[in-house]
């Protein structure tokens, strides 16, 4: 079985990621997630994702979130819907990250969770994910966790693990959009 690094946006999105992809490759999870905000917040979100990879047994990376970066990346863009530009940027950022720490680790491919959320967009984030892997010479798995009921199982193994869900994506406009 191959290795695979699984970008984790949120402990209850990787829940089904943990449970679909483990059959498909030995995964290390990675927490990987500049945008969230407040601290507090990220603390939570960060500790929810460790409690659950040891719950499950599997490997767990938090990356150090790199804010400066992030800032950069989405200034202007301030107010941009969700699923917008300020969101592609996001997105992008994060599965850039993802490759190279999987690059650094030696592990041949990457995935992410985000594609759990009815919220993202999935096309655009497999797109990125095909072009990131091209550009980097790593293997982008375009899983869609969302499908086949995706979703409501990573409600149901929240519930069963006992994990915080969180009402918006990460960032402080996405938590003022989803006031």
């Amino acid at each position: 079985m191959s290795a695979l690094l699984m970008h984790i946006c949120c402990a209850p999105d990787a829940t089904i990621g943990y449970e679909r992809l483990c059959e498909k490759a030995d995964v290390t999870g990675f927490f990987y997630n500049p945008n969230i905000e407040p601290l507090k917040e990220y603390e939570l979100r960060e500790s929810e994702a460790r409690k659950l990879a040891n719950l499950l047994n599997v490997n767990y990376i938090e990356g150090l979130p790199d804010r400066d970066t992030w800032q950069k990346i989405t200034t202007g863009l301030e107010n941009e819907p969700e699923r917008g530009e300020r969101c592609r940027r996001c997105i992008a950022h994060s599965l850039e990250i993802t490759a190279l720490k999987a690059l650094e680790l030696n592990i041949p491919s990457f995935a992410t969770t985000l594609t759990a959320s009815p919220h993202k967009d999935v096309k655009f984030i497999h797109q990125a994910g095909i072009e990131i892997a091209e550009r980097l010479g790593i293997e982008y798995l375009p899983e869609t966790l969302r499908k086949n009921d995706g979703f409501k199982r990573s409600i149901e193994l929240s519930k069963k693990y006992n994990l915080y869900r969180q009402n918006y994506c990460g960032c402080r406009w996405s938590k003022k959009e989803s006031r």
